[in-house]
């Protein structure tokens, strides 16, 4: 297996590689989740969104979002890995590149995410630690996490 990954500002997208973000966030989020919200929300012209490959196949994306756009620091969202390469370790490489990928955008600094709860020990393994209490968003449990 090939792995690659591509970060592009909004702007820097091809029309393809737009349409395959927003088509496996949408099936996702939408509908393998079932939350009924609107994924776009406006920040995707202000973030930087990181596709990663597998065999030239999109197998995940994140939006590397600028401080001061959803919290005041800088932010990774929308992250999802593709049903069908899901339990290939992927989560771990595609978080690795994105706080890579906020470093090399942003500089060196704190990263706070809106993480699912079911997914905090998974996100504590990269460095980021619970903050506050658990909330609902769109029907599932979150909890805040930063990184410092």
């Amino acid at each position: 297996m090939t792995f690659s990954h591509i970060i592009r500002s909004f702007e820097e997208l091809t029309n393809h590689e737009m349409y395959n973000m927003l088509r496996l966030r949408s099936e996702v989020f939408v509908v393998e989740q079932n939350c009924v919200y609107l994924d776009l929300d406006n920040k995707d012209q202000k973030s930087y969104h990181l596709l990663y490959y597998i065999d030239n196949e999109l197998a995940g994306v994140t939006r590397l979002v600028p401080a001061g756009i959803s919290y005041p620091e800088i932010s990774i969202g929308r992250v999802v890995i593709a049903p069908s390469h899901r339990g290939l370790g992927l989560g771990v490489k595609l978080m690795e590149a994105s706080i890579a990928g906020c470093e090399e955008k942003f500089g060196k600094a704190d990263i706070r995410i809106s993480a699912q709860y079911h997914l905090s020990k998974f996100y504590q393994s990269l460095g980021f630690v619970e903050q506050g209490n658990v909330y609902d968003e769109d029907g599932i449990p979150h909890i805040e996490m930063l990184r410092s």
